[in-house]
């Protein structure tokens, strides 16, 4: 296995990020993957607490799709030497973390999160998101 340095801009709040070069050497070093993973597990211990009767729907759901954002990046990552495989795959991820938002907004809502943390959790996937779509614009700085 190959290591990779890899130099990329992200955009926060409206700055240019600079992230220092670093070796890739499979998905898990991705900060994107690592943000998301965090946050995946932050999900399934908030909804540990989630009434029984949402086991089906609401929990199931939100623990699906906030799992299945980090699960398509490790597809985007082993198919990097395919441009256009690559962006679909990254794309996908992206429609799971805006399908994540959209379960926290129930959860907000039906009173099984605090809008504090719900709050938090949007400004942490806010930075997913933004990255997520750098690497859609971008796609030549992650694939070979």
């Amino acid at each position: 296995m190959s290591s990779e340095r890899c130099y990329y801009y992200c955009y926060f709040s409206g700055k240019s990020i600079l992230f220092i070069m670093a070796v890739i050497n499979s998905f898990r070093d991705l900060i994107v993957y690592q943000k998301a993973y965090k946050l995946a597990m932050r999900i399934f211990e908030i909804t540990q607490r989630f009434p029984k009767e949402e086991r089906y729907s609401l929990t199931d759901q939100i623990r699906r799709s906030s799992r299945s954002i980090t699960s398509n990046l490790c597809e985007a990552w082993a198919k990097k030497i395919y441009i256009k495989s690559f962006v679909s795959k990254i794309s996908d991820s992206l429609g799971e973390e805006y399908e994540t938002e959209g379960w926290l907004d129930y959860s907000r809502d039906c009173g099984y999160i605090d809008s504090e943390l719900h709050a938090d959790l949007m400004n942490q996937y806010d930075e997913v998101r933004k990255i997520l779509i750098y690497m859609i614009n971008t796609p030549e700085k992650f694939c070979r």
